[in-house]
C-alpha cells in the first residue's frame, strides 16, 4: 500500500511539474509581404508599400472594379493568404483587405485608383463647369444675354468610358436650362442621377489669380468661352501693357491660363486678363529667387579611408553614393575625375562594378545622388533621398559623357535583360513630403521612387543606352503636377546603371557628368 501512494506521488508531481512549463520562445517576427501584385485590366503591376501594407492597381476608367479578376501575386517565402478571396473576381468599388500569415498575421489592404475625366460644357457658357462629384452635380454659369431655354451641349462626360446618360448629353443636344435638370448616367449597370444647374451672370472678364515662379508666372481668367481672351503684364510703375503671345495662352471653355515667360528673378509684376470689351481687375505677384544645389560640379571630394565623399573634408553633405556598400567588398565605384568638359577640375565618374567573391555577390551600380546613404541591410542599401528645396526650376541642364557594357548581372526580375544594352539616366524630381524619401533594396520591402506616385510636384530625365564618348551638354524639362502646389525636397540621381536599384546592369558601364544647373525659364 505504501509502495502505491509513492507511486502516486511521484506522478501527480510529475503533473505539476509540466503545468509548469510553459512554451517562451518567440516566433520569428518576419513581416508576410505582397512581393508582387497583378490584376487583369490594371494599367501597371500593383505598387507595394510593404511600410504600409498597401497594394495599389492603376485602372483605365473602362475597367469594372465591382469584378476585379486577380491574375497572379507572390507572397514572402512561407507566408499563405488566409480565406483567400483571389480564386474568384473581387469587387475593389471599395478597399478590399486581405491578412497574410507568417507566425504572425498582417492586414493588407488592397485599393483601385480609377481616375475618371469628366467635364460638361455649353456654348457661350463662361468659365468651366464645376463638378461635384461626391454630390453628383453640376454647375454651369453662361451670360446673362443667352436663352436659356435652348442651349447646346459642346461635350459632356460624367461617367467612366463607356457610360450611358438619359436623356442624352451627345454634342448638338438642346437643353432647356430654366430649372435644374436631372441626367441618370449608367456604368457597368450602376446608375447614378447627377443634376445639372445653370447659372446666368453678367458677361464680362475676371482676373482669377497668378501664380509667380521664378523667371515664370501663370495667369489664369475666366470670360466668355470662345471670345478672344487673353492676359497683359507689366513692371509693376510702367505704363505700358504687353499682350501674352496667344501660342502661351491655354484654354479650356471660358476658362484660360497664360503662361508669362523670361520673367526677372525677385521682381514685382502687375498682370489682368483681357477681353475684348472689358478688362479684369489688375493682380500683383513677385517673383522668386534663384536656387542651385550645392557642389553640382563636383569639385569638392575627399576620402574617407575607402569610401570617396563628394563634398569637403569639413563641409556639409548634400550629395551621397553608394559608396559605403560597394566599399565593404571592393574600392568606391562613385570618384572623382579630372576628365571634365573644360578641361580643367573635377567631375563625378560612376562605374557599376560587381561587388563579391567569385559567384557570391551583387552588381553595385554606380551613381550619385541628392541625399545620404544611411546604412547597409545585410548586402542591400537604405538611402536618404532629399534635401529641403521649395523653388519651382523649369530645367535641369549638365554635361556628360557615357560608356555603357552589355548586361551580364540581372536579378530575378530581370534576367529576360542579360544581354541588352545597359543604360544610364540622370533624374530629378521635387516632391511634397516633410521628410527624405527612405530607399530600400532589400526585395523583402523594397520601396523606391515612384515618379507616379502622389507626393511628386515635379518629374524629368534623361537616359541614354548608346556611348557617348566625347561630353556633351544635356538637358530635361521637368513636368508638374501642378503650377500651384510647392514642393518641400529635390531629388536628383544619376547612374550608370538605370536599373542599379534591383542589381541588373552591366559591369563597367560608366557614366560621368558635370557642371549640373537648375535652369527657372521656358
Amino acid at each position: 500500500m505504501k509502495k502505491l501512494q509513492n507511486i502516486l506521488l511521484i506522478a501527480f508531481l510529475c503533473l505539476a511539474c509540466y503545468g509548469c512549463i510553459k512554451n517562451d520562445i518567440p516566433y520569428p517576427r518576419i513581416q508576410a509581404n505582397f512581393l508582387t501584385f497583378e490584376a487583369a485590366t490594371a494599367e501597371t503591376t500593383g505598387t507595394i508599400d510593404s511600410t504600409n501594407r498597401v497594394v495599389t492597381l492603376l485602372f483605365p476608367e473602362e475597367s469594372n472594379l465591382a469584378s476585379v479578376e486577380v491574375t497572379e501575386y507572390t507572397l514572402t517565402e512561407g507566408a499563405e493568404v488566409l480565406d483567400n478571396p483571389f480564386g474568384s473576381p473581387v469587387d475593389l468599388t471599395e478597399p478590399l483587405f486581405v491578412t497574410l500569415r507568417l507566425y504572425q498575421d498582417y492586414i493588407w489592404k488592397i485599393v483601385a485608383d480609377q481616375p475618371i475625366e469628366r467635364y460638361f460644357e455649353i456654348e457661350g457658357q463662361m468659365g468651366t463647369s464645376v463638378i461635384d462629384v461626391p454630390a453628383h452635380r453640376v454647375v454651369c454659369q453662361v451670360s446673362t444675354s443667352m436663352d436659356l431655354s435652348s442651349l447646346t451641349v459642346v461635350r459632356a462626360k460624367l461617367g467612366a468610358i463607356g457610360s450611358t446618360y438619359s436623356p442624352s448629353l451627345a454634342e448638338g443636344t438642346h437643353i432647356d436650362g430654366r430649372e435644374p435638370f436631372s441626367v441618370t448616367v449608367t456604368t457597368h449597370g450602376v446608375e447614378q442621377e447627377w443634376v445639372i444647374y445653370i447659372e446666368a451672370i453678367a458677361p464680362d472678364v475676371k482676373t482669377v489669380s497668378a501664380e509667380p515662379w521664378t523667371c515664370v508666372a501663370w495667369v489664369s481668367g475666366e470670360g466668355e468661352a470662345g471670345g478672344d481672351n487673353g492676359v497683359e503684364y507689366r513692371l509693376a510703375g510702367d505704363e505700358e501693357w504687353t499682350r501674352v503671345p496667344a501660342e502661351d495662352v491655354t484654354h479650356n471653355g471660358g476658362n484660360f491660363m497664360a503662361c508669362i515667360k523670361h520673367l526677372s528673378p525677385m521682381t514685382t509684376y502687375e498682370a489682368r486678363a483681357v477681353a475684348p470689351t472689358s478688362i479684369g481687375d489688375v493682380l500683383t505677384f513677385t517673383t522668386g529667387s534663384v536656387a542651385q544645389m550645392p557642389n553640382s560640379d563636383f569639385e569638392y571630394w575627399w576620402l574617407d579611408k575607402k569610401v570617396w565623399c563628394p563634398w569637403a573634408q569639413d563641409g556639409t553633405p548634400y550629395w551621397g553614393t553608394g559608396n559605403k556598400g560597394a566599399a565593404t567588398m571592393g574600392d568606391s565605384n562613385t570618384t572623382p575625375s579630372e576628365d571634365t568638359p573644360t578641361g580643367t577640375g573635377l567631375s563625378a565618374k560612376l562605374e557599376s562594378r560587381f561587388v563579391g567573391l567569385g559567384p557570391i555577390g551583387k552588381l553595385a551600380a554606380g551613381n550619385i545622388f541628392v541625399g545620404e546613404y544611411v546604412r547597409t541591410d545585410g548586402t542591400n542599401g537604405i538611402l536618404g533621398f532629399g534635401r529641403p528645396f521649395t523653388n519651382r526650376p523649369t530645367k535641369l541642364k549638365g554635361y556628360y559623357k557615357c560608356d555603357p557594357k552589355t548586361i551580364d548581372r540581372t536579378s530575378d526580375e530581370y534576367k529576360n535583360r542579360a544581354g541588352q544594352p545597359d543604360t544610364c539616366i540622370i533624374w530629378c524630381a521635387l516632391v511634397d513630403l516633410d521628410e527624405p524619401l527612405e530607399i530600400r533594396t532589400n526585395p523583402k520591402d523594397r520601396q523606391l521612387f515612384d515618379p507616379n506616385a502622389s507626393y511628386v510636384v515635379a518629374y524629368g530625365r534623361m537616359v541614354q543606352y548608346q556611348a557617348v564618348p566625347d561630353w556633351i551638354p544635356f538637358e530635361f524639362e521637368l513636368n508638374y503636377t501642378s503650377i500651384t502646389r510647392k514642393p518641400k525636397y529635390i531629388l536628383v540621381t544619376a547612374s550608370a546603371s538605370s536599373l542599379g536599384d534591383y542589381f541588373t546592369g552591366g559591369s563597367g558601364s560608366t557614366l560621368w557628368i558635370d557642371d549640373l544647373v537648375l535652369d527657372y525659364d521656358y
